[in-house]
């Protein structure tokens, strides 16, 4: 399970609808959100490969992001199925 925090331009330009559109696509299960700071969060479990095309696809992002930085980080917490956006924090 995995920890991504995504910096750049990356708010107001449909980044978490894409990225949920790829992890769902990854079979991936978890949530990605918006952050206060401007940057995106997600968490992401799922099997190694698809976690590894996952973190590439984010260093991407969708047509109109510019990805500055993504920071990532081994998690262990507790998802649900499949994969979502919630709340900004």
């Amino acid at each position: 399970m995995l920890r991504l925090r995504i910096r750049g331009r990356v708010q107001g330009v449909g980044y978490r609808y894409w990225a949920v559109g790829q992890a769902r696509a990854l079979g991936l299960r978890g949530w990605v959100r918006n952050r206060s700071d401007g940057s995106v969060e997600a968490l992401a479990a799922g099997s190694q490969d698809s976690l590894d095309l996952f973190v590439i696809a984010c260093r991407r992002g969708p047509r109109a992001a510019r990805v500055v930085s993504v920071d990532i980080e081994n998690a262990n917490e507790i998802v649900g199925e499949g994969f979502g956006e919630i709340a900004t924090l």
